[in-house]
This record gives structure tokens, C-alpha cells and sequence, in this order.
């Protein structure tokens, strides 16, 4: 096909993201985000070595290495064991790594398998290369579980491409090991990669239910990782994509080029410490997360008529449903308007059946929760 006749790629808005836009710097309490509490900068460079210090304090604001800075390599390659860091490639956050990856492999005459409910960009991307998308629906009876059945039915011939994220976006669930190594064996079997959106690893509440990580599972599987969920570092823009098919990540390197070229020099070094120091910066998200699971679990225990939650396993979201027959979005337009409190409606992700996320990952969650308590008992009587 000639380039002028070339159709242009046309994707639809990202309704998450403009829900996001509209009210995330609007509402006062959000208790639908999906990271962590942002450190704050005086507490982060607390936790730099004299390496990562002198980095610092002798940064120049220039361009940076188009893979990323070396040293940052190293140490995102440390947390996939059997990888080196020329097995790394860095972007602009997860969402320009997954959208330069899936614009490399997929294109018209192929099909992708998406799990969903899910990230919008996860299967609307694949869709804007002119591939083929299945979504793969996940259910609240099974405990959003990842049916394997289900998953067989749907490939194909032209299958290559298999897009999953555990932890789950928005529900919290986990796959069990047995699951894990049956996906990556039909994997195998086919000969499909594994796009495994990997955000959220490292928060399992139980340590014993971390699974390996795609990159270094499989040879097909490919890990999206970022530094905003579990290191509670959203608004450095670091992402990255690990794997062992080198010309592969050679091809996504030449893609960016035309994205964003190379990383925020700042924003590296910044990772870097992080990265480093990552047992303190770990230890500081799974402690918000206890602690404010505990309060969630309470919450819901006292209003069994109005909610019901899978309880999640992992990570900072969860999703629960609305029992009563009020539509679940005019539900969190009250709460807005009334509390201040914005949860996010299940139809951003198109999904059926009144469920809205929560997040579990902020500080001021009691605070927020206190205002939905309070909703709940003068609204749903």
C-alpha cells in the first residue's frame, strides 16, 4: 500500500483519561485513583546514596540517552532475574510504552486477545492499528478470575498478540500459579507474545502470590512496568518495557523516535534513587494499603445491602458493585456534588452492571471514605 493511501489512524477518546481531566484536579477527595500517594521530593532525595547525590546535584538539563540512562537500565533489569539491561527500554510513562510496542507488532490482518474490563489504551490502541481485538471478559461470579477455556476459544490463526494485566485494573485480581504457567505454555504453544501489563507488581498483600515476571518467564512474554503504582512516583513519567527478544525492543527503540525521542534527565535520576532505595519506598505503599484496606473492609462489612466487593488481592483499586437501582454514574455525580468525593463509574470502561472503582492508595482515604459513609446513610436508606 502506497503511504498516501495509507488510512489514518483514528482512535476514540480516552474516556477514563477525560473523566480524569475534567474532575481529578476538581474534587477534593479522589477515592478512585490507581497509584500510590506521590512522595514528596525533599523526602525521596532523603533516600539517595552519594552516587545518586552527585548524580543529582551535578545534572545538566540536556538530552539523555534515547534507551534510557544506563545506570537506571541496570537497576530496572535487577527487579526481571536473568536479564540485562540491554534487555530494558525506557519511555514517557507505561501508556508510550505499550502504545509504541502494540503499533510495532499489531497491524491490519492480525487479532489481539485483551483482557477486560481493563485500561482503555490496553485494547483501543491495537484496534487504531487495524488489527482485530477480542476482549477477554473477566467476571465478578468467578472472583475476576481469567477463564482458560474462554481464553482458547478465542485466538486464532492470525492471533499474535495477547494482552493481560495482573494485578488487575480495576478489580485487584491476582492469577494463581496454575493459571500463570497454562497461559504462558499456550503461549508457547501458539507462538503469540504476551504482553503482561505488570504496573501493579510488587503490591500482592500476600508476598507468597507474586508471580515471576513475563520477561523472565518466557520468551515471548514482554513485562510493561512504570514507576508510578507501586513506587508512588506517577508524575515522573518513567516507564518501561523488559524483555529478551532484543530486536524486537531494537524496533520499538526506532518507534520512538518519533514519540518522545528520550526520557526527563531529572526524572531518571529520581528513578534511579527510588529504584535503589526500593525496600523503604516499597515498604511505605504496602503500609498505606494495609492500612487503608482494613478500613475499606469495615466499611463494606457495614453495608452489605448497599455493596458487594470481591475483596482484592493485590495492588491500589478494587471494584465494587452498586446493589441498589440507581445507575452507578448518577450514584458518583451525587457523591460528587454532595461530599467532594469522586469514585470513577464502571461505564468509563464500558462495562455492565453498576461496578465503580475505588482506590486504595491515597492518604487521605479515611477522610474520603468518612464523606461516603456519611452519603450512604442520608441517600440509601
Amino acid at each position: 500500500m502506497k503511504q498516501a493511501d495509507m488510512p489514518a489512524m483514528r482512535i476514540p477518546d480516552f474516556k477514563l483519561e477525560r473523566y480524569f481531566a475534567r474532575w481529578e484536579f476538581a474534587a477534593p477527595y479522589l477515592l478512585c485513583s490507581s497509584d500510590i500517594e506521590g512522595w514528596r521530593m525533599q523526602d525521596l532525595l532523603a533516600l539517595a546514596g552519594p552516587d545518586e547525590r552527585a548524580r543529582w546535584e551535578g545534572l545538566t538539563l540536556g538530552y539523555t540517552e534515547s534507551t534510557g540512562l544506563p545506570a537506571l537500565r541496570e537497576e530496572i533489569a535487577a527487579l526481571y532475574p536473568g536479564l540485562s539491561p540491554d534487555q530494558v527500554l525506557t519511555f514517557a510513562g507505561a501508556e508510550e510504552a505499550l502504545f509504541v510496542l502494540v503499533n510495532v507488532l499489531l497491524g491490519t490482518g492480525d487479532h489481539a486477545v485483551v483482557t477486560w474490563p481493563g485500561y482503555q489504551s490496553l485494547h483501543e490502541v491495537a484496534r487504531a492499528t487495524g488489527a482485530d481485538v477480542t476482549l477477554l471478559r473477566l467476571r465478578e461470579e468467578d472472583g475476576w478470575a481469567l477463564d482458560l477455556d474462554a481464553l482458547r476459544r478465542a485466538l486464532r490463526p492470525e492471533t499474535r498478540l495477547l494482552v493481560v494485566n495482573f494485578p488487575h485494573n480495576p478489580t485487584g485480581a491476582l492469577l494463581d500459579r496454575a493459571t500463570f504457567d497454562a497461559l504462558y505454555a499456550l503461549s508457547r504453544e501458539r507462538g503469540i507474545y504476551v504482553l503482561s501489563d505488570e504496573v501493579y507488581r510488587l503490591l500482592e498483600y500476600d508476598t507468597a502470590d507474586t508471580l515471576p515476571p513475563a520477561a523472565s518467564h518466557s520468551p515471548l512474554g514482554i513485562s510493561l512496568g512504570v514507576m508510578s503504582k507501586a513506587f508512588g512516583l506517577a508524575g515522573l513519567r518513567v516507564g518501561w518495557l523488559a524483555c529478551r527478544d532484543e530486536a524486537l525492543l531494537r524496533r520499538c527503540a526506532a518507534y520512538k523516535d518519533y514519540t518522545t525521542i528520550c526520557n526527563s534527565a531529572p526524572s531518571e535520576v529520581l528513578s534511579l534513587i527510588a529504584l535503589r532505595a526500593q525496600e523503604r519506598v516499597l515498604a511505605r505503599s504496602r503500609a498505606l494499603l494495609t492500612e487503608n484496606l482494613a478500613l475499606l473492609d469495615a466499611f463494606f462489612a457495614r453495608h452489605t445491602d448497599t455493596f458487594r466487593w470481591v475483596r482484592p488481592r493485590a495492588g491500589s483499586v478494587a471494584f465494587p458493585k452498586l446493589l441498589r437501582e440507581t445507575p452507578v454514574a448518577h450514584f458518583t455525580e451525587a457523591l460528587r456534588e454532595r461530599e467532594g468525593v469522586l469514585l470513577l463509574p464502571g461505564d468509563v470502561y464500558d462495562f455492565p452492571g453498576n461496578h465503580f472503582r475505588m482506590g486504595l492508595g491515597r492518604s487521605n482515604l479515611p477522610d474520603a471514605l468518612a464523606r461516603l459513609d456519611r452519603f450512604v446513610a442520608d441517600t440509601m436508606r
